[in-house]
């Protein structure tokens, strides 16, 4: 069953600091997560400055339980960073095709800038 999450930063003077506290944490678990399929796809959202204001993941997991069961152990979620979380059902539509090689994504950069 697959999921999309998005949380979202509480809006306080300490909120990047706590972002910035429990981040390297947040991020070795989305790469163990990536590596056993449970997360598909993640990233950061930005405000208009460039400023970390979120995440977004699309997570698989057997069930709901299964999802609870991260959400507790989410950094961002332990740590206070996201002030709310939301929460869809959803079904990607041929996921694979996110599966490219890192030259792929490279070579869409350089035409970016």
């Amino acid at each position: 069953m697959q999921f999309l999450v998005i949380g979202k930063d509480g809006k306080d003077e300490k909120a990047m600091e706590r972002r910035m506290a429990v981040r390297e944490a947040h991020l070795k678990l989305g790469d163990e997560m990536e590596a056993s399929g449970e997360r598909w796809y993640g990233c950061v959202m930005l405000n208009n400055d460039g400023k970390m204001i979120g995440s977004m993941a699309v997570l698989d997991f057997p069930s709901e339980k299964e999802l609870k069961k991260y959400l507790k152990l989410e950094p961002y979620v332990v740590g206070k960073v996201w002030k709310t979380i939301e929460v869809y059902k959803c079904n990607v539509k041929r996921p694979w095709k996110f599966n490219r090689p890192q030259s792929f994504f490279k070579e869409r950069e350089k035409l970016s800038k």
